[in-house]
C-alpha cells in the first residue's frame, strides 16, 4: 500500500533536496506534483486541498526566509501534513477504571471485523490483558465459529449465544465481569452495503454493551467508497477510530489519508498480513516516514524486540563475533527473523533501501531454499562447512530439491560473511583469537587453540572462522547485536 504514491514523492524530495534556494516557481511545481500524486492515489479531493494549501504556506514562508536549506523545509512540511492527515497522534487506549473495557467492532461484510477483533484479542493479550470476545454477527453463516477457530489459535475464550444478537451482547458482557476479564471485543454483523436495519442492530448492541472504544475496520482496498462507509457509520455510532485492513495489499491508499479528515477520527490499528501477529498499533509520524522512503526503524526495532529472546539474541551476537556460529545457529536465526512477519514488511520499515529491492516480490517462500538446503546438511557439515566437497554437494543439492550451484552460492556466501564478521569482531574488541595490535595468542586468549570436535584434516585458523550472514545481503537483517 503507499507504493505509488511513495515513488512519486520521493521523486518530488529528492529534486527540492538538491536546491539551495527555492523560487516561487519552484514551489509551484512541486505542488503541481504533489496534487497530481494525491489525486492519482484516490485521496479524497477536500483533502487534497486542504493538505495542498497549508503545505504550500510553509513552502512559501521558506522560500522568503533566509534558511539556509529551504528544500529540507518543504519536505518536513510534507511530511507534517501527511503525518496530520494520518491521523496526527497514535491513538492511545485509555483501560476502565472499573472493567471490563468494552470494545465494540464494526463494519461491512468482507471488511475484515472477525479476523480483525481477534487479532485486536491477541494485541491486546501482548500488552498484558485478559480479553474475552463476543460473537454477535448471528447473521453470515459460521461467523461464530471462525472466531471460535481464531481464539482457540490465541487462546482467547469465545462467548456467544445463537438467540439473538442484542442479547449475546449483553450476556457476553456479564460474562466478561464473571470471568473477571478486563477486556471484552464484541463482534458485530455486517451487510454488503449499510442499509437502515443493519444500523439499527449495531445501534442496540452498542446500547446494550456501552462500549468505551467503537471501532470501525475498513478494507483499505475499497478506496473512497471507505470514507463513504465512515461517514455512515460516524453518524450512527460515533466512531472513536478507524481498524485499516489489508494495509499489506496494492491499494493505492487514499481511504487512509483521507478518513482523518472527513470523520475526524484517526486510525488506531492497521492489519499488515495474514497472521495473527501480522497487526499494529497506528502510528501516523512513522507511516508518513514511510511513504517519503525515510523508512521507520522505530516500529522495525518494536517488531524484532518482540520476534526475538534477548538473551537468545545476545548469545547468537557474540558467537558471531568469537567465530563460533555455525548455520544451526543461522537457521534458527532466520526461523525468529520469520516471526517478525513478511520479508516485504520488513523491508519497507528500512531506510535507504532501493525502490527496486522495495518493489521486488520477496516473500517468505524465498528462504526455504536454504533452509532445505541446511537441513540437509550433517551436524559435522552444518558446523564445520569448509568440509563440503563436491560430493556432499551433490548430496546436499538432492536431498533439498536445490542444484549444486544453490549449495555452492550458499557456502559461498556464508564464507564470505564469516570474514567480514570475525573482522568486525577484531576491530570490536569482541573475544576472537587476536588482541588489540592483530597478534595471534595475545589478549585474545586461546588464539591458536584448536576447537573441539574440528574434524580431521581441516585446517585451523582462527582469523578465517565460519559466520554466516543472510545470502545476499551485507549483514544478518533482524538480528539484533550484543546489549550495551
Amino acid at each position: 500500500m503507499f507504493d505509488n504514491l511513495s515513488g512519486r514523492l520521493e521523486g518530488i524530495v529528492k529534486k527540492i533536496k538538491g536546491k539551495g534556494r527555492l523560487t516561487e516557481a519552484d514551489v509551484d511545481e512541486v505542488m503541481k506534483e504533489i496534487r497530481s500524486a494525491l489525486l492519482e492515489a484516490d485521496v479524497n479531493v477536500t483533502v487534497v486541498r486542504s493538505v495542498c494549501n497549508r503545505i504550500r504556506e510553509h513552502a512559501i514562508g521558506a522560500t522568503r526566509s533566509q534558511a539556509l536549506d529551504p528544500g529540507q523545509q518543504v519536505v518536513k512540511a510534507v511530511n507534517d501534513e501527511l503525518t496530520r492527515a494520518l491521523g496526527g497522534e497514535t491513538l492511545s487506549i485509555q483501560f476502565a477504571a472499573k472493567p471490563p473495557t468494552v470494545v465494540l467492532m464494526a463494519g461491512l461484510q468482507g471488511s475484515g471485523k472477525t479476523t480483525n477483533s481477534a487479532k485486536l484479542a491477541s494485541w491486546f493479550k501482548s500488552q498484558g490483558r485478559q480479553p474475552l470476545l463476543v460473537g454477535a454477527d448471528l447473521q453470515r453463516p459460521a461467523a461464530v465459529e471462525q472466531l471460535r477457530t481464531l481464539g482457540a489459535q490465541i487462546d482467547v475464550p469465545v462467548y456467544s449465544d445463537p438467540e439473538d444478537p442484542i442479547l449475546t451482547a449483553h450476556q457476553g458482557l456479564e460474562e466478561a465481569k464473571r470471568l473477571g476479564k478486563d477486556v471484552l471485543i464484541v463482534d458485530t454483523a455486517g451487510r454488503l452495503s449499510i442499509d437502515s436495519e443493519m444500523m439499527e442492530q449495531v445501534r442496540l448492541i452498542s446500547g446494550a454493551v456501552d462500549p468505551d472504544y467503537t471501532f470501525l475496520v475498513i478494507d483499505a482496498m475499497t478506496g473512497q467508497d471507505a470514507v463513504q462507509t465512515a461517514e455512515a457509520f460516524h453518524d450512527t455510532l460515533k466512531i472513536d477510530g478507524v481498524i485499516m485492513s489489508k494495509m499489506d495489499g496494492d491499494a493505492r491508499g487514499g481511504a487512509a489519508l483521507s478518513v482523518k479528515e472527513v470523520i475526524g477520527r484517526p486510525i488506531a490499528f492497521a492489519s499488515t498480513g495474514e497472521k495473527i501477529n501480522e497487526f499494529e498499533q497506528f502510528h501516523p509520524d512513522r507511516m508518513a516516514s514511510r511513504i517519503l522512503g525515510m523508512g521507520d526503524m522505530l516500529t522495525l526495532i518494536e517488531t524484532a524486540e518482540r520476534a526475538f529472546e534477548q538473551h537468545e539474541a545476545e548469545e547468537a551476537a557474540q558467537k558471531m563475533m568469537d567465530g563460533q556460529f555455525t548455520l544451526d545457529d543461522f537457521l534458527e536465526q532466520m526461523q525468529q527473523i520469520k516471526k517478525m512477519g513478511s520479508l516485504g514488511s520488513i523491508m519497507s520499515m528500512m531506510p535507504g533501501i532501493p525502490k527496486e529491492l522495495k518493489n521486488a516480490n520477496i516473500d517468505d517462500d524465498d528462504l526455504k531454499p536454504i533452509e532445505a538446503i541446511i537441513r540437509s546438511m550433517t551436524m559435522e557439515e552444518r558446523t564445520f562447512p569448509k568440509v563440503i566437497n563436491g560430493s556432499r554437494r551433490a548430496r546436499i543439492a538432492a536431498g533439498s530439491g536445490t542444484q549444486v550451484g544453490d549449495v555452492n552460492r550458499l557456502v559461498k556466501q556464508f564464507d564470505e560473511m564469516q570474514k567480514m564478521m570475525k573482522k568486525m569482531g577484531v576491530l570490536g574488541g569482541a573475544g576472537g583469537g587476536k588482541g588489540k595490535k592483530g597478534k595471534k595468542g595475545k589478549k585474545g586468549g586461546d588464539g591458536n587453540k584448536r576447537p573441539k570436535g574440528l574434524p580431521p584434516g581441516v585446517n585451523f585458523d582462527p582469523s578465517n572462522m565460519e559466520i554466516p550472514g543472510l545470502p545476499g545481503s551485507p549483514g544478518m537483517p533482524g538480528l539484533p547485536g550484543p546489549s550495551r
